[in-house]
Parts: structure tokens; sequence; C-alpha cells
């Protein structure tokens, strides 16, 4: 095998490593706000908090429900694996804005909030994936072929 085989192999393989979990759980976070499923609010009740507790309004609510649940879906799949992606790396940064910051870095601090290390390796697993795209075991690469 080739060495440059080998290394497109890799990187397909990591992609696809990073895509799975990252869109298992943004599937299941978005499936909260938008089905109420795993203990979630529900839809009504995402867009009331997300106005009154965080002053996001309503539209950019439902952006962010179509980007974790869509986005998670797009990521399992590998179909509009960067668009998905930004989605999510959009939600995160304003995740950290919004709600985490304040708290800090550590996830887990007693008395206080999760802190930013959780949504920054969410971000950082999206970034990756917008640079490297959906690899070779997307449905992208079959839409799109090169």
């Amino acid at each position: 095998m080739a060495k440059g085989n080998f290394t497109a192999a890799g990187d397909t393989l990591l992609i696809m490593l990073l895509r799975l979990p990252l869109g298992i759980i943004f599937v299941a976070h978005g499936s909260q706000k938008l089905l109420g499923l795993f203990g979630g609010q529900g839809l009504t009740s995402t867009f009331r908090t997300f106005e009154e507790k965080m002053g996001i309004p309503p539209v950019l609510t439902f952006l962010a429900i179509i980007a974790e649940f869509g986005g998670g879906i797009g990521l399992l799949l590998g179909l509009l694996t960067r668009f998905s992606a930004v989605g999510i790396a959009a939600t995160m940064v304003v995740a950290m804005y919004k709600v985490t910051l304040i708290n800090g870095f550590f996830l887990n601090v007693a008395g206080r909030g999760p802190g930013i290390e959780y949504n920054l390796a969410l971000l950082g697993m999206a970034l990756a994936i917008v640079v490297k795209g959906g690899g070779a075991w997307s449905v992208d690469r079959f839409l799109w072929k090169r």
C-alpha cells in the first residue's frame, strides 16, 4: 500500500470518528429541544426558555434547534457535512457566550454551572469537520463525486 493511500484512509477514518459521536450528541440534544425526548423541554418550552432567560429571539432559537437536530443528522449521514458542522459550530459559540462563559473554563465546578470546556471540545470537533469535509464514507461523496 502506498503511503498516500494509507494517509487518505486514516484521514477518512478520523473524520468519521469525529462525525459520528458529534452527530449522536447533537441529534440527542436537538431532540430534547424539538421533540421533548430524553427529558427535554420540547419545542414550546425551549422557545420560552431561550427568550425569557437568555434573550434569544424565536427565529434564532429555531435556527439553533435546526442546527442541532438537523446538523446532527447531517453529520451522522455525512450529508451537507460542512454546512451541518458550521451550524453546530455557531451554536457552540452562542452557547459559550450566552450560557457557560460566565462559569469559567471547567465543566464541573462546585457551586457554579458548567464552564466552556465541553462546548469548546464540541466546537473544535465541528471546525475540524468544516475544514476536512465528510470524508470518503459520507453521502456527500456520492452526491458530489470528485
